[in-house]
């Protein structure tokens, strides 16, 4: 269905930019969305009602707040599309993940709101549930179940196509709406053909099981969302991907202080250093800067920015006491590595300039760990010291 739509909605969609292309899909999904849980809604809410079963009817404005969901996800689409502005030069795809935060809000609401009810009848009780209309309200669940599966399946492939958190936390909506109404099923059954004490009310009960799966999903989207907005630590394969396509280009030697800024689908900011041979032509390793910087804007989608690190290739005593520096590094730990090498003869002694890569698994303090540093060349390197500077950096 979704991709029948996608062909009366978006049209010359080939033509158009991934972006554009992005915002179309998430704005039909939205609608579609939209629909179909205000469909769920009413119906689940008028059988809920007929069979005074108050599982089926939280269930119900379980959908009715899924309607709301999308609404937000349809504006958060819509926002993320504006092009970048004076106030914005970076653009406004952020919004998306702002939507997608609000979406997992709005799973946690619906939660705590399902979980009252149920706890509020399993303390208090109520009227008997199904004691009538129980053969609709089964066919009711069941087709609303298939609904959401349905819902799932097609939120989740375009989340993975796109790479967008918002259809992803919609996606998983989806998934705990299914157990939600496959809980509520199995309760109607039990109640309807099990006889149990009146104090007993199997659909209460798996109300409260499921309000806390929906909890759950929704605190994991909370995570999920705003990890972005935070500034999360980029995909170790995209930074790999980098690394790798940056060292193809003959004359660069070395890649580190890779750093991603996201600023939302379409609007990904690379910068790092390369290292390059210092007695190279300038002009030479300058037009091989801003091609890779090219092709990596052109390949992963995004704005690339190289800065040239000059090293000394071809001079004995440098790589001597770099290969020194680094059997001191790996002495004190073997996830240490050196980079931004460089010897400076002073009056008296010879400076040992270099940057240290060091994980934020590594639990001693940047303070102790360089004096470590510091001491452990000057005792291996006699009549060198080291300036040492910390770069702290994924694992």
């Amino acid at each position: 269905m979704i991709r029948l739509l996608a062909k009366w909605f978006i049209r010359g969609k080939n033509a158009e930019s991934p972006e554009r292309v992005r915002s179309a899909y998430g704005v039909l999904s939205g609608c579609f969305g939209i629909f179909l849980n205000l469909v769920l809604f009413t119906v689940k809410l008028v059988f809920g009602l007929l069979a005074h079963a108050v599982s089926l009817q939280a269930d119900a404005f379980n959908n009715l707040g899924d309607a709301g969901s999308s609404v937000i996800s349809l504006f958060g689409f819509r926002l993320a599309s504006k092009k970048p502005d004076r106030d914005h030069p970076y653009g406004h795809g952020r919004f998306e993940y702002i939507s997608g935060m609000f979406v997992s809000i709005a799973i946690i609401l619906m939660g705590w709101s399902l979980f009252r009810n149920a706890l509020g009848i399993v303390l208090h009780g109520g009227e008997p549930a199904y004691a009538s209309h129980f053969i609709p309200s089964v066919c009711v669940m069941a087709a609303a179940i298939a609904v959401k599966l349905y819902m799932f399946l097609y939120n989740r492939a375009l989340a993975k196509r796109f790479d967008s958190p918002t259809l992803r936390a919609v996606a998983f909506d989806s998934l705990s709406d299914t157990v939600a109404t496959g809980a509520v099923l199995v309760s109607a059954l039990i109640t309807h053909y099990v006889k149990m004490p009146e104090w007993v009310r199997p659909d209460a009960w798996s109300g409260l099981l499921v309000s806390l799966f929906i909890l759950y999903t929704g605190l994991k989207s909370v995570k999920e969302t705003t990890a972005p907005l935070l500034g999360k630590c980029p995909d170790p394969e995209f930074v790999s991907a980098i690394e790798e396509a940056t060292l193809s280009f003959e004359g660069i030697g070395g890649v580190h202080d890779v750093i991603v800024h996201d600023y939302g689908p379409g609007r990904v900011f690379v910068s790092l250093h390369a290292e390059v041979p210092a007695d190279a032509d300038v002009r030479d390793i300058h037009e091989v800067i801003d091609n890779a910087e090219k092709y990596l804007s052109d390949r992963f989608r995004c704005v690339a920015t190289i800065h040239m690190d000059p090293i000394i290739t071809d001079d004995p005593e440098t790589a001597r006491l770099r290969t020194l520096a680094v059997d001191a590094l790996l002495a004190i730990g073997p996830e240490l590595s050196i980079h931004d090498f460089r010897a400076v003869q002073g009056p008296q002694n010879k400076t040992l300039l270099f940057d240290v890569s060091v994980p934020y698994t590594y639990t001693e303090s940047d303070e102790a760990l360089r004096e470590r540093i510091e001491n452990a060349v000057a005792e291996r390197i006699p009549g060198c010291l080291a300036d040492v500077t910390i770069d702290r950096a994924d694992s």
